[in-house]
């Protein structure tokens, strides 16, 4: 039996795991295996929620190897270290769990057709300091971690009966930056609550770092003057445009000037590269920030037998248009889209599809103030229109894994559910 491997349970992997354990696994035509090294998957667009509190992943988790059972294909938890592209097998690393007497040793796993979508994580740019003294986002665990230490900086101020300005300084003026600010601000505002504070607590001071000349470089200008204005004047964060990160220290940074921002906690979110492994990985071609090269059909430049998709490929736009795909979830749901086609066509030995890729429009949400955003056409739209189109978001990637149905139970569920919860994860 024809075995597809594929490596990474992000937006794109498991998609395409889901689609295809419905056709080609369901049907015996093919052995389907989904690789990751986490058991559970939440959805990256909703970390800088979970970072700020507003949501709870522990609701909203998928369950990898639930989601295998009810799509069958097999879930194999691991780490991704080597690839023998010779004998078709990838190595995965032993690991120890916390209780289990036995330590798993390093394995191997044979692949007739291997796809990569191991996703992307923050790039610093080897900038001296990020890696000491900034958090990223890159997972659950970073935001996890991230919503604790504000937690647990706010409760020992209460606890001892002190007044505290905790400064966050948010580099990275993309979408990541401005909602996670966005968030930070709003979920400050519910914490009040719980403190039996009338008016948004002001001990919180946010500083938003962007290098390029404005926010949100990837959608329309109008977008990006019209939420720097919004953060400014309605949420009170500090924006600092033009403004190059050089050094990060305990406690401060350093713009290009020399010039000195104090912060108690850093954040970087500033550019994207794919994992390090990925680099020249047994002769695959990939490029300066790690992403593996593929041809139209979403197969590699040096291996037929090998896809890739999401944030750790790059790949052209298609039809003739200029430039790389953008590393979007809408562009990883695409990919998936068309990959599922192709692997069942080279089953089928017939020629493969080429990728287009179709942008969509780009939203930004600023939590419970405002949301922007831009359509087809780059229409530009603002207020419950645009938080209508960003919530559908999640709900087309829940509808790709779970079906329209159960997505609809979900969403009654979670409205159900939403009045016996605190405003905020406050533990």
């Amino acid at each position: 039996m024809h075995r597809v491997v594929i490596v990474g349970g992000g937006a794109g992997g498991l998609e395409l795991a889901t689609k295809l354990g419905k056709t080609l696994g369901r049907g015996g035509r093919a052995k389907i295996t989904l690789i990751d090294a986490n058991l559970t998957h939440i959805w990256k667009p909703l970390l800088h929620e979970v970072a700020a509190g507003s949501l709870d992943a522990a609701n909203d988790e998928l369950s990898y190897l639930a989601q295998a059972k009810w799509n069958h294909f097999e879930f194999i938890y691991g780490r991704m270290t080597g690839l023998d592209r010779r004998r078709h097998i990838i190595q995965l690393a032993g690991w120890k769990g916390l209780y289990a007497p036995d330590d798993v040793p390093p394995t191997e796993v044979r692949y007739d057709t291997l796809v990569m979508a191991v996703g992307s994580v923050c790039n610093d740019f080897g900038t001296p300091g990020v890696r000491e003294h900034c958090i990223f986002l890159d997972s659950r665990h970073d935001a996890e971690r991230l919503r604790r230490e504000m937690l647990e900086r706010r409760l020992a101020a209460v606890a001892e009966g002190r007044s505290h300005k905790l400064r966050v300084a948010v580099i990275g003026g993309g979408a990541t930056g401005v909602e996670l600010s966005a968030e930070l601000c709003d979920a400050n505002r519910k914490l009040a609550q719980y403190h039996h504070q009338r008016g948004p607590l002001e001990d919180l001071d946010i500083t938003l770092i962007e290098a390029g000349p404005r926010l949100l470089p990837a959608l329309p200008e109008q977008i990006g003057l019209s939420v720097e204005k919004e953060l400014r004047n309605k949420l009170g964060i500090r924006v600092l445009t033009g403004t190059a990160v050089k050094r990060v220290e305990t406690g401060c940074l350093f713009d290009a000037q020399g010039n000195k921002i104090d912060a108690d906690m850093m954040v970087w979110a500033a550019g994207i590269r794919a994992p390090e492994f990925l680099h020249d990985l047994d002769g695959l071609e990939s490029n300066h920030i790690n992403q593996l090269l593929v041809r139209s059909t979403l197969q590699t430049t040096r291996d037929e037998d090998i896809f890739a998709l999401g944030d750790c490929a790059s790949c052209p736009l298609g039809d003739g248009a200029v430039g790389n795909t953008p590393p979007r979830a809408q562009a990883a749901h695409q990919q998936a889209e068309l990959l599922a086609k192709n692997i069942a066509l080279r089953l089928e030995g017939k020629p493969l599809l080429d990728f287009q890729y179709h942008d969509h429009g780009s939203l930004v949400s600023l939590a419970s103030y405002n949301t922007f955003g831009s359509l087809l056409g780059n229409r530009v739209i603002e207020g419950w229109v645009a938080h209508f189109f960003y919530a559908s978001l999640y709900r087309m990637h829940q509808s790709a894994l779970y079906g329209r149905w159960r997505t609809t139970r979900l969403m009654i569920g979670g409205f159900i559910a939403k009045n016996t919860r605190p405003l905020l994860k406050l533990h």
